[in-house]
């Protein structure tokens, strides 16, 4: 598995505890170091890949060996540089002289440092972890990894579709969620989204959807988003993706963390078990911490404040030792010759199977534990593919899952510069290896022999054939019908409509204003009157209320169904809503001053990190409560009144109605610049407060912090608690966490 860093001393904060976020893995020396050292070790959060050759082999070595070492500055061939700020030059004032080499280097290496990124999920994050199998699934799949108590080491890349690297975070948009496991018999790769469905059905329209979600190619706008003519163009006249694009438009498509988000395998694929029996399958994500979302209005402000949000929280969840969890799931069917069940196309990629009808069955844990050590080498390098399979899990005839396995291959060549790119050390399988490749761009495996073709008798005859007893991968007998070449769909792939309306119905009242709320924001951004219209009238196909309500916000008619409505049974599986979930990893924001009662502070701040959450304190400048210095009688400020946005926390709490700091006025801190603001309070506690409470946040107080809530309007409506006791008021806040927000706050129409 992913070898951890060594502990690296850990100096808390003022008040004896250490936060997620350092930089480095010791704290820096106010003048720069002049004596040599080593260099530092990674931070205790952090893990490079296993340390195997790049043909399987354990090396035995420390991950971190493969790192830089050496205490003094080298060229890349590592000869000792006694300078580095100043090209050679004839004189001080002279020319640049051409034979100086270690300038050629250094300039060399640096332009090419950037690879081609991804065309799509090109911005992503990632972590290192560990799955554990339950055993569950031993009586539909002899794959190894799955059977009881085996922990395989997991490296796990999250991202965005649409924007390029530079993007945000928090953009409307699908999200993958792309696993690698190294397992004993081979790498598997379960590279999948967050929506369980796809816009197209087959692979041979994958270049359009992006083509047309992607910015226009005259301008190159808008960035990671889908809130344009050409996107909407395109699945308006190709109504297949309108279940994808339902799901888009709902809370899905903004997950409030990675760690709160599913995973699907999108595709049913074929299990085999020891017997050689099959079963069709589809595999599921479930976070231990819950499905939730942000607002709409929430994403948005956090893609200015902090673009990097969804990859600072999961880094920091892991540093904080908030391990994120998911359970893989399986949903089951009988691998009959037409390959349906209920009614529904199992190969067809824009339909789901609501779990009400085929319970999902968990098979094992996955947690990550580690941040990667280096995002060049890991995040940006790894590379999936979802032919990388292994015996037990094969594939079916979905035509979407067929243009995917050619299309990753491709890729790789195209961004990691040739055929050898399972060398790189994230992506080296971890057993053996014998393939018999050779050569080609990036070999980095000095083979032996002579004889890299077989049969042979030069090399002893090896590489020799496994049997299905010394664990080959052996594809599945799947008897396939005569049939003519046709460029055609099955008649079953043609209902655009009766799922998208199942979706539809499924879903909160909230939920439904949010999805009215996309549809009606992203169509607004439409220039084309006739695009707008031509979703109005896949959306009365859907809903005629969706229909009515989106058509009302753009100020055009709405049309009537063409067709009757399709007749579905609502699943409640399909709702965020409903259930409590833990709250281990959330943030909470603390309002406090120097009239603060400290010890409830210190209180209450030491109770949310005993329940796993993190809490940040927000005072009026940085530093230090209660001293000027560290102490035990002092509280460390980790967000000034500057520095804080609303966005940033899960529920905020108020220990003080702070006064108007020093900087607070507009030409300083625009956030200060309020119209109308209460006397005595500063306005940026004021509008983080308002922020918080639109976005249906729980909010406490105690003591003067009632005054903020008294003069925000938030005093008595739902999820805000006041209490005389910082802990009542905490154990209440808590609790309302457990639903994630207060919706009960916005009733909707």
């Amino acid at each position: 598995m992913a070898q951890r860093s060594p502990r690296a001393d850990d100096t808390p904060d003022g008040d004896g505890t250490a936060l997620p976020g350092r930089p480095g893995s010791e704290s820096p020396s106010f003048s720069e170091p002049t004596e040599p050292r080593e260099p530092l070790p990674p931070k205790p959060d952090q893990a490079c890949p296993e340390a195997v050759s790049p043909t399987g082999k354990p090396t035995g070595a420390n991950a971190s060996a493969r790192a830089q070492g050496g205490s003094y500055l080298t060229t890349a061939q590592g000869v000792r540089l006694y300078e580095t700020d100043h090209s050679l030059k004839a004189g001080p004032r002279g020319p640049v002289l051409l034979q100086d080499h270690h300038l050629r280097e250094k300039i060399m290496h640096f332009d090419h440092e950037r690879i081609p990124e991804r065309v799509v999920h090109a911005r992503g994050a990632a972590a290192h972890g560990v799955f554990r199998g339950y055993g569950s699934a031993a009586s539909v799949t002899k794959a190894a990894f799955l059977a009881r108590d085996v922990e395989t080491p997991v490296f796990v890349r999250f991202s965005t579709v649409l924007g390029s690297r530079g993007s945000a975070d928090t953009v409307r948009d699908t999200r993958g969620f792309a696993t690698k496991f190294y397992t004993d018999e081979g790498t598997f790769d379960l590279v999948g989204n967050n929506i369980p469905v796809f816009f197209i059905q087959d692979a041979i329209k994958f270049p359009d959807i992006i083509h047309a979600g992607k910015p226009h190619p005259d301008r190159e706008i808008p960035q990671a988003q889908s809130a344009h003519d050409s996107f909407w163009d395109f699945v308006s006249l190709h109504t297949e993706a309108t279940f994808h694009t339902l799901w888009a438009m709902s809370d899905r498509a903004l997950p409030r963390s990675f760690r709160m988000m599913e995973g699907f395998g999108v595709h049913t694929f074929r299990l085999v078990d020891a017997e050689g029996a099959t079963t069709l399958a589809k595999f599921h994500w479930k976070p231990k911490a819950g499905v939730h979302s942000l607002v709409w209005e929430e994403a948005q402000l956090i893609g200015g404040m902090d673009p990097d949000f969804h990859r600072r929280d999961l880094a920091d969840a892991i540093e904080a030792g908030a391990y994120p969890e998911w359970e893989l799931a399986i949903q089951t069917f009988p691998d009959t010759p037409e390959q349906t069940f209920e009614g529904i196309d199992l190969l067809d990629p824009t339909k789901i199977v609501p779990e009400e009808l085929a319970p999902v069955q968990p098979v094992g844990l996955l947690t990550l534990d580690a941040n990667p050590t280096n995002f060049f080498a890991e995040t940006e390098q790894v590379a999936f593919h979802p032919g990388h399979l292994v015996p037990g899990i094969d594939i079916t005839d979905d035509p979407l899952l067929a243009g995917r396995l050619f299309s990753y291959l491709d890729t790789q060549i195209s961004r990691l510069g040739g055929p050898n790119f399972a060398q790189i050390p994230v992506n080296r399988p971890q057993t053996s290896v014998n393939d018999m490749l050779r050569d080609g761009m990036h070999q980095t495996a000095v083979h032996t022999g002579v004889a890299p073709y077989r049969p042979n008798s030069l090399d002893g005859g090896c590489p020799f054939l496994a049997g299905t007893g010394n664990g080959a991968y052996v594809e599945v007998p799947q008897p396939t019908p005569a049939a003519e070449k046709v460029r055609e769909a099955p008649t079953s792939f043609a209902d655009h409509t009766s799922q998208p309306r199942l979706f539809w119905l499924s879903l909160t009242p909230v939920e439904r204003e949010h999805v009215t709320a996309a549809y009606t924001f992203e169509l607004g951004k439409c220039y084309e009157t006739a695009v707008k219209e031509r979703v109005l009238q896949v959306l009365a196909e859907i809903d005629p209320q969706l229909c009515e309500r989106v058509a009302e916000g753009l100020g055009l008619p709405a049309p009537k169904p063409a067709e009757s409505l399709a007749a579905v049974e609502p699943s409640p599986a399909l709702s965020q809503l409903g259930n409590t979930w833990p709250t281990t990893g959330r943030v909470i924001g603390i309002v406090a001053d120097e009239s603060s009662d400290l010890d409830g502070v210190r209180a209450v701040r030491q109770a949310i990190l005993d329940g796993g959450m993190v809490p940040l304190v927000i005072a009026p400048a940085g530093g230090q409560l209660g001293g000027n210095g560290a102490g035990n009688g002092t509280v460390a400020v980790q967000r000034s009144f500057a520095t804080a946005r609303s966005v940033e926390f899960d529920a905020v709490l108020l220990a003080s109605a702070p006064a108007p700091g020093g900087d607070a006025y507009g030409a300083r801190d625009a956030k200060a610049a309020q119209l109308n603001t209460a006397e005595g309070v500063d306005p940026r506690v004021l509008l983080l407060v308002g922020e918080a409470f639109r976005h249906a946040k729980a909010i406490g107080g105690w003591g003067r912090g009632r005054l903020v809530l008294s003069a925000a309007g938030a005093e008595g409506a739902a999820g805000v608690v006041i209490d005389d006791d910082p802990r009542a008021v905490l154990g209440s806040v808590v609790e309302l966490l457990g639903k994630h927000r207060v919706w009960d706050r916005f009733p909707p129409a």
